[in-house]
């Protein structure tokens, strides 16, 4: 098993967290603050070219020359350990670190450039990262403070019925690096464990994708959300209240899209979207709008927050004194 790291971490900013749904990095500081996780954000950090790469708006050789640049930002800072908060940055940034140590080539014209523009400090040696060892979601971070989480004191949130979507670019991209089982990975599940939740383990279509695929949202919608509405279906059948994501693609594409789906078919389906860094900061009493930031969201968290609403005054008097 990779070793995770608690410390020298530099938290890799997403174009979607910031864009969609920027309570998932204030929640994800707020829980690794609570729980001592040492790391830093950079602001020269560039985005992984993500979006632009899957609608082939980026070329390989461009975006391996920005994670090259990424990489040196995380050298100089010496926090070499990067976490990022998007399933398509992990699998970018991974895929991108083994180009950069494997291809003579590639890596030769990038630090080319890199000298031709007078910013030779950038110049990417040769296994200087390893992107099964230094390149880690943020789940994976929290994964290894699990017995932690669950010690902490936290708000009951046992209540309520939790199912998982774990993002295939975490899971069905760089799948000998997926902790547990890779074809039902368990990462989220232990996590909400921790806070004291049991899980749905197991329903239809939980190994499907959200639907989005990144172009096809756009270019052919039907089909994107009826993959969309197949697992929002199945996770009704189980009374699911509360769907935790890893990805803020798939997050987007459940939470801006369910209504439209509930109109479709004239139902209502009751879920509520929660990243899984917003799942434990909810957990451990932060504040819904300025931590949380539930006002960024589709589906309304109302009902969620109604029914843990006293319960939470208990937990903020509890965390004051830490």
């Amino acid at each position: 098993m990779k070793k995770i790291p608690d410390k020298e971490i530099l938290l890799f900013k997403s174009c979607l967290v910031s864009v969609e749904y920027p309570g998932i990095e204030s929640s994800t500081k707020y829980v690794f603050d609570k729980l001592g996780i040492e790391y830093i954000v950079d602001d020269r950090q560039s985005c992984c070219t993500g979006l632009g790469y899957y609608y082939d708006l980026f070329d390989q050789f461009s975006t391996t020359a920005l994670a090259a640049r990424n990489f040196a930002i995380a050298r100089q800072t010496n926090h070499k350990n990067i976490a990022t908060m998007c399933a398509t940055c992990y699998a970018i940034l991974k895929k991108s670190c083994n180009i950069l140590n494997k291809n003579d080539n590639v890596r030769g014209k990038i630090n080319e450039i890199f000298e031709d523009s007078k910013l030779g400090e950038l110049k990417y040696t040769v296994d200087e990262f390893d992107s099964r060892n230094n390149i880690f979601h943020t789940a994976e971070i929290l994964f290894n403070k699990a017995d932690e989480i669950e010690e902490a004191p936290k708000i009951d949130l046992s209540q309520f019925k939790v199912a998982s979507h774990h993002a295939c670019h975490y899971c069905k991209v760089h799948y000998k690096d997926t902790i547990g089982n890779l074809r039902d990975p368990m990462i989220i599940e232990t996590l909400a464990k921790s806070c004291g939740v049991e899980t749905v383990d197991w329903y239809d279509y939980k190994r499907t994708t959200c639907g989005a695929g990144f172009r096809q949202r756009f270019t052919n919608l039907d089909l994107s959300l009826s993959v969309t509405t197949d697992k929002l279906l199945s996770l009704k059948e189980n009374n699911v209240d509360i769907l935790i994501h890893m990805c803020p693609n798939c997050q987007m594409q459940f939470d801006r899209y369910q209504p439209k789906i509930e109109e479709m078919l004239n139902t209502k389906f009751n879920i509520v979207h929660l990243n899984i860094s917003q799942f434990i900061a909810l957990a451990f009493g932060a504040d819904p709008y300025k931590v949380i930031g539930v006002q960024t969201h589709t589906v309304p968290l109302d009902p969620i927050l109604e029914k843990i609403k006293l319960n939470q005054t208990i937990c903020y008097e509890r965390f004051s004194g830490l």
